[in-house]
């Protein structure tokens, strides 16, 4: 099974669950009270939403590889609800994605290519292909 056939929120619930068995992936002491960008009112209210959104990155990079924040941010963008006047397209948190992304090259599942962007590794590719085949 591919982990394009695979349902992607069980697949990404599921990364999560293994992520957070990595030391290295820790959310840092500001995260409890953080947004996730500026067209949010309020923080995540899940209390493991740092690994669900480490494994949406990672599936994100998996598919769109190479992969640099600023189009992370803007995938992870909302409208902004600016009272009487028309909602505008806000690009999500940068700090976030950059954290997430130095932990995940930490714990050797991304890294960098020379001035592209991002890309899975081949121990992040088996990662996420097990993991699919046991969702599946």
């Amino acid at each position: 099974m591919d982990v394009r056939n695979v349902e992607p929120n069980r697949l990404i619930m599921r990364v999560a669950e293994e992520l957070k068995k990595l030391k290295e992936l820790t959310p840092p002491d500001w995260a409890k009270f953080v947004k996730t960008g500026v067209h949010k009112e309020r923080p995540p209210e899940q209390e493991d939403w740092w690994y669900i959104r480490a494994a949406s990155v990672l599936r994100k990079i998996y598919f769109n590889g190479p992969v640099g924040v600023s189009r992370l941010r803007t995938a992870y963008g909302g409208k902004k609800n600016r009272g009487s006047k028309p909602e505008k397209f806000k690009k999500g948190s940068g700090s976030i994605i950059r954290k997430i992304l130095q932990q995940l090259e930490n714990a050797g599942l991304v890294e960098k290519m020379n001035k592209k962007g991002r890309v899975v590794t081949k121990k992040g590719k088996a990662f996420l292909e097990k993991l699919a085949k046991e969702v599946a």
